[in-house]
């Protein structure tokens, strides 16, 4: 019988709580919780069986754990991931992957020269949800066609100014390095490469504190362009209420729409292209039928990544989300931030060390000031765990 892997948590905020929660519920199996790191103030009752770290690099070395699950700010992400994959273990990342590109890519190549035998993983929890595993299924298997546009508002991502107040670092250029794109929407910007590819050229029009006293990007309304003709708009915010989740996907046979519960698909009987070349009307359309299918739940979410994850470290199981595709999703926010800087369409792939320095300056010269709320310092993991999101 294989023996559970040994996990350390580093980062016991929201969701390193929650996280660290789940696998002493025994909602995962395979792992064993070895150790905890976090700040002093941060660290939790100590629990048998369970060392406690202050410095992320002693519990790295420290020979008890085989894993790291690391959730501290975006910030960190690289040094911390590249120091665990020289040390031989095994990384699961919460998204982002990194702030950057070049951060992320600096991570890619530790995991490169450390030969790729252990298991890098990334959090992205939301290719686990049957609506989206449901739609590339079709897409891959050519049921709908060329696709043609993409739409996709996702704007239900609302959140007060107690939230950002909550965390010093966040919706700081220094503390978070973005707002929106790079705090919320790397899951929906996953899933956007994930189901479609990557573009050739992205333009980003965005606002900054539009809603909240932030200096980031609270409103965001991106425009991208494919090698192969098509398009696509993605729009989201944290500042709009109620707001929607709503995908658009305009193919040859139809038109998809995923909301909540469903898949709804306008069917063309004939590929509009078919349909047009052979028509004999000017103003004729493909016959269509509806088609709906209903969608249960939102799969496992975060536990079945984390599963996964002790999957590929004892089984081979493959992972649902590599981490080294985490820098896709990184580059569409980077791209996006760098076009409304630059008032400008960036081409893919983009230059990375040029977005990393407008980045560093930004952060360096900030004079912004956050709202202090002192009690939101109290929050716990279950107001963020009960919709599965960050």
């Amino acid at each position: 019988m294989k023996a559970n892997i040994r996990l350390g948590i580093v980062g016991l905020g929201n969701m390193g709580r929650a996280h660290r929660q789940n696998i002493l519920d025994s909602k995962v199996t395979g792992i064993d919780l070895s150790a905890v790191c976090d700040l002093a103030q941060g660290l939790p009752e100590k629990r048998d069986g369970e060392a406690q770290f202050t410095d992320v690099g002693d519990m790295i070395s420290s020979a008890k754990i085989d894993a790291i699950h690391i959730c501290t700010p975006h910030p960190s992400h690289r040094e911390i991931g590249v120091q665990a994959l020289q040390a031989g273990l095994h990384v699961l990342m919460e998204k982002p992957l990194a702030v950057h590109k070049a951060d992320c890519q600096a991570l890619i190549d530790a995991y490169d020269a450390s030969g790729r035998e252990k298991v890098f993983a990334a959090m992205f929890n939301q290719r686990t949800d049957p609506h989206y595993k449901t739609l590339k299924k079709m897409i891959d298997a050519g049921e709908t066609g060329k696709v043609r546009r993409i739409h996709w508002s996702v704007t239900d991502w609302f959140r007060t100014e107690y939230y950002y107040a909550m965390g010093g670092w966040r919706a700081t250029w220094k503390g978070e390095g973005g707002g929106v794109l790079l705090n919320q929407c790397p899951h929906n910007l996953d899933l956007l490469q994930w189901l479609f590819g990557m573009p050739e050229q992205v333009t980003g029009f965005l606002n900054f504190g539009r809603y909240h006293q932030v200096e980031v990007e609270d409103d965001a309304t991106l425009y991208l362009r494919y090698a192969d003709g098509k398009n696509a708009t993605f729009i989201t915010s944290t500042g709009e209420a109620p707001g929607i989740n709503r995908l658009e996907v305009i193919a040859e046979r139809g038109i998809l729409t995923v909301e909540e519960g469903m898949i709804r698909w306008v069917r063309n009987e004939t590929d509009a292209s078919i349909f047009s070349d052979n028509a004999e009307s000017g103003f004729a359309k493909p016959e269509t039928s509806e088609i709906e299918i209903p969608i249960e739940g939102h799969g496992g979410q975060h536990i079945e990544i984390l599963q996964n994850f002790a999957d590929a470290i004892r089984n081979g199981t493959e992972l649902i989300s590599p981490a080294i595709e985490g820098i896709h999703s990184v580059e569409l926010a980077n791209a996006a931030l760098l076009s409304a800087w630059k008032t400008a369409t960036i081409n893919l792939p983009m230059d990375a060390e040029e977005y990393a320095a407008i980045l560093n300056d930004k952060a360096e010269s900030s004079t912004f000031r956050k709202k202090d709320i002192q009690a939101a310092a109290t929050a716990t993991a279950d107001d963020f765990a009960k919709s599965n999101k960050t």
